[in-house]
């Protein structure tokens, strides 16, 4: 149960991350506050799109789905499932292989880092860990 609130917890944050993303990607946002890094060079590169969708919109797609199987899982009659725990890992899972191929974009192709990135990054990487940590307290 525990692995579940924090997958929530830290899905809602990513959520948000991706959420201001998108915001600026679809011109409601004017600039983004970026302090170190090279935020608008990632954004504005042709790689901020995906089949004509921007990335971040797949992030907010992830991590609203991340978001509702979490808390679906925490009610009561959903707490012993194990499908519940299988889906939460394998949605972060899907995350997490998204995430590794855009940080190798950022790094090696765009040559730049976008420091909003780097924190989904990170969250999708503990969200990763907690439903791997789940899947393994389940068997």
């Amino acid at each position: 149960m525990r692995q579940r609130q924090a997958i929530a917890l830290l899905a809602l944050v990513g959520l948000f991350v991706a959420l201001y993303l998108w915001l600026y990607k679809i011109g409601i946002i004017g600039t983004l506050q970026c302090g170190i890094g090279a935020c608008e060079q990632v954004q504005a590169s042709r790689y901020a799109e995906l089949l004509g969708v921007p990335v971040a919109f797949y992030g907010v797609v992830g991590y609203a789905a991340l978001l509702a199987v979490a808390l679906l899982g925490l009610r009561p009659r959903f707490l012993a499932e194990r499908r519940v725990t299988l889906a939460l890992a394998l949605l972060s899972s899907a995350g997490l292989l998204f995430t590794l191929y855009l940080t190798y974009l950022e790094l090696f192709v765009i040559h730049a880092l976008c420091r909003w990135c780097v924190g989904s990054a990170v969250i999708v990487t503990a969200v990763w860990l907690l439903a791997l940590s789940a899947v393994r307290r389940s068997v």
